[in-house]
C-alpha cells in the first residue's frame, strides 16, 4: 500500500498517461543529501522556540493584549510543522480561536488563521464557514477568495472552486499560478499543472522569496515524480534543502525516489529513521511499513502499522479526521476492522463528498464482499471525476470483480505508468488484473 505523506498542504494528487519510459539509471547520491540527514541544528525550530517563549511571557503580564495571540499561534504553528506533536496544532487552534472571540470574529486576519489551521486539521467545512465570514466582512478579501478557492476544491466543490479562480485570474500573481496548476491538477491535465508550477516557481526565483521557492520547489519535484521525470523530481528536492536544511518532506520526498526507483529499501530505512528521530509524524511508519512489505517482512509491517495506530491511539482527539483515508484502507484490509471502515468512509464523505471519499467507501464494500453495491458507488461519483493512481487501481479490481474486464486493458496499461507513484508494493497486484 502507497501513503502519500504531505499534511499541510492541500494540493490534489493526480494522474497522467505519459508516453515516454520512466529514467532507469541511477539517480541519487548520498553525498547529495547525507549532510541534511545527519544535521543537528535546526535554527528556524529554535527561533519558534525562543518566540513561543517571549511572547508566552508577553502574555501572562497583559492577558488582556490581543496581538499576542498571532505571534504564539504561529510559533507553535512551526513547531508543529517540524517536530509533528500534534499538540501544537491544536495549541495553534486554541490561540487563534481566543483571538476571534476577543475580536468577536471580525478580524479577517484572524478569520483566516484559523481556517488555515481547519484545513491542516482536514476540517473543511469549518474552514470554509470562517472564510465566509471573512468575505462578508470584506477587508483583505484577495486573501479570503484565494482560500476560498482551496477549501471548494478540498470539499470537491468544483464549480465554487472554478468561479473564485477566475475571480483572481492574473498570470503575474505568485498565488493565482500555484492555484491554476492544482485546478489542472485535480482535472488530469499534469503537463499544464507542471507548466503553471514552473511559472509561478519564476516568479518566487525573480522575487527572492526563499519561503515560495521552497513551496514550488516540492511541489514540483511531486509533480516530476508523478510524470517519471525522476531526476528532475530528485533536483528539485535537493534545490529545497539547499534553502531550509531541516525540510523533512524534502528529504521524504527522497527517500520515496529511492525505494520506488531505485528500489534500495535500505538507503530509505535509514534516511526516514533519521527523520523519526526528529519528526513524530504518524505516516513515517506507514512509510516504514511499505518498505517492509517489500522486503516480505511482514513481522516488520505489523509491527510499524502497530506504532502508527499508537501514535493516532494516544492522541486521538487531537487527530481528529486527519488520516480517515489511510484508516479506510488499512481497516478494510482487515476483516475484522472491515464494518469500521466502512463508517470511517461514511464519514470522511460527510466530511467533504469528493470522488477520493466515495472511491474509499467504494472499496470497503469490496473488500466487504459487496461488489455490486461498490461499483455502484464507482459508477454514480468517481469514474471520470478523479485521475489519481490509487483509485484507479480500486476501480480496476472493482471491474474485475464485477465481470468487466474490457475496462481493464487501458486501466492496467494507465496503472503500470504509475507504478512510481503508487510503488512496487502495486506491481504484483497490477500484473493479475
Amino acid at each position: 500500500m502507497k501513503f502519500k505523506y504531505h499534511i499541510l498542504t492541500i494540493a490534489v494528487v493526480t494522474f497522467t498517461l505519459f508516453s515516454c519510459q520512466q529514467e532507469k539509471s541511477q539517480i541519487t547520491n548520498v553525498e547529495d543529501y547525507e549532510s541534511y540527514i545527519t544535521i543537528k541544528e535546526n535554527n528556524t525550530l529554535a527561533l519558534a522556540e525562543k518566540e513561543k517563549t517571549f511572547w508566552q511571557e508577553k502574555l501572562e503580564a497583559a492577558p488582556n493584549q490581543v496581538s499576542y495571540f498571532g505571534p504564539l499561534a504561529l510559533a507553535h504553528s512551526t513547531i508543529f510543522e517540524y517536530t509533528g506533536k500534534i499538540e501544537n496544532l491544536k495549541q495553534t487552534e486554541a490561540y487563534l480561536l481566543e483571538a476571534n472571540e476577543r475580536v468577536n470574529y471580525t478580524s479577517p486576519g484572524y478569520l483566516q488563521a484559523l481556517s488555515r489551521n481547519y484545513i491542516s486539521q482536514h476540517r473543511f467545512k469549518e474552514a470554509l464557514a470562517l472564510l465566509k465570514k471573512a468575505e462578508a466582512i470584506g477587508d483583505k478579501l484577495h486573501i479570503t477568495e484565494k482560500m476560498l478557492f482551496d477549501v471548494y476544491l478540498e470539499l470537491g466543490n468544483e464549480k465554487e472552486a472554478e468561479q473564485y479562480l477566475y475571480a483572481m485570474k492574473s498570470f503575474n500573481d505568485f498565488d493565482y499560478l500555484i492555484r491554476l496548476s492544482k485546478w489542472e491538477d485535480h482535472k488530469g491535465n499534469l503537463n499544464k499543472a507542471i507548466f503553471y508550477m514552473e511559472s509561478a516557481k519564476l516568479k518566487a526565483e525573480e522575487a527572492k522569496n526563499e519561503h515560495l521557492m521552497l513551496w514550488s520547489y516540492t511541489n514540483l519535484a511531486d509533480f516530476y515524480g508523478h510524470a517519471g521525470r525522476i531526476k528532475d523530481s530528485y533536483d528539485h528536492y535537493l534545490k529545497a534543502l539547499a534553502i531550509n536544511p531541516n525540510y523533512n518532506y524534502a528529504l521524504k520526498g527522497i527517500a520515496w525516489i529511492v525505494f520506488s526507483h531505485e528500489k534500495n529499501t535500505e538507503e530509505a530505512n535509514r534516511i526516514i529513521d533519521q527523520l523519526i528521530t526528529r519528526n513524530n509524524a504518524p505516516d513515517l511508519y506507514l512509510f516504514k511499513a511499505d518498505l517492509a512489505e517489500y522486503n516480505n517482512d511482514f513481522e516488520g509491517k505489523k509491527k510499524y502499522l502497530n506504532e502508527y495506530f499508537s501514535i493516532l491511539s494516544a492522541n486521538s482527539e487531537a487527530y481528529g479526521d486527519m488520516y480517515n483515508s489511510y484508516n479506510v484502507e488499512l481497516y478494510a484490509e482487515n476483516p475484522n476492522s472491515i464494518h469500521q471502515a466502512i463508517a470511517l468512509a461514511n464519514k470522511e464523505i460527510d466530511n467533504r463528498a469528493t470522488a477520493h471519499s466515495y472511491a474509499l467507501l467504494a472499496w470497503a464494500n469490496y473488500q466487504d464482499g459487496n461488489e455490486k453495491k461498490a461499483l455502484e458507488i464507482i459508477n454514480q461519483h468517481v469514474e471520470g471525476k478523479t485521475f489519481e493512481p490509487a483509485v484507479l487501481y480500486q476501480m480496476a479490481e472493482i471491474y474485475k470483480a464485477n465481470g468487466l474486464e474490457n475496462k481493464l486493458p487501458t486501466l492496467k496499461k494507465e496503472l503500470m505508468a504509475s507504478l512510481y507513484e503508487l510503488g512496487p508494493n502495486k506491481k504484483v497486484d497490477i500484473e493479475k488484473l
